[in-house]
């Protein structure tokens, strides 16, 4: 358990790290407009979401009807930026294993 817990920060740290980059690269826009075009074009709706330890929030806006998905962060400016998107997207509410099951 421990394990995947570092496993989830790392790769949570390197989704901050990757988004501070794209914002220096322009895949940037305030909030309200990013989250307008991915209701417009995609049909994308926020799914989830969580705070970073240097005050980023991580969305991930998802469409059932399209399979998009797309994952941005906010940066405390305002400015969200557009990490990661794709196709296929499938909801889940996964259980954690019993205390004491490696899987």
């Amino acid at each position: 358990m421990k394990d995947k817990a570092v496993t989830w920060l790392l790769g949570f740290g390197m989704l901050t790290l990757a988004a501070t980059q794209v914002q220096a690269q322009g895949n940037c826009a305030p909030r309200q407009m990013v989250i307008e075009q991915l209701a417009q074009t995609y049909g994308e709706t926020r799914q989830s979401m969580g705070l970073g330890a240097s005050g980023q929030v991580v969305e991930v806006f998802a469409s059932g009807a399209t399979g998009t998905w797309t994952i941005t962060v906010t940066m405390p400016n305002g400015m969200t930026c557009l990490v990661a998107s794709g196709g296929d997207y499938t909801a889940l509410a996964e259980a954690l294993p019993p205390e004491g099951d490696p899987a």
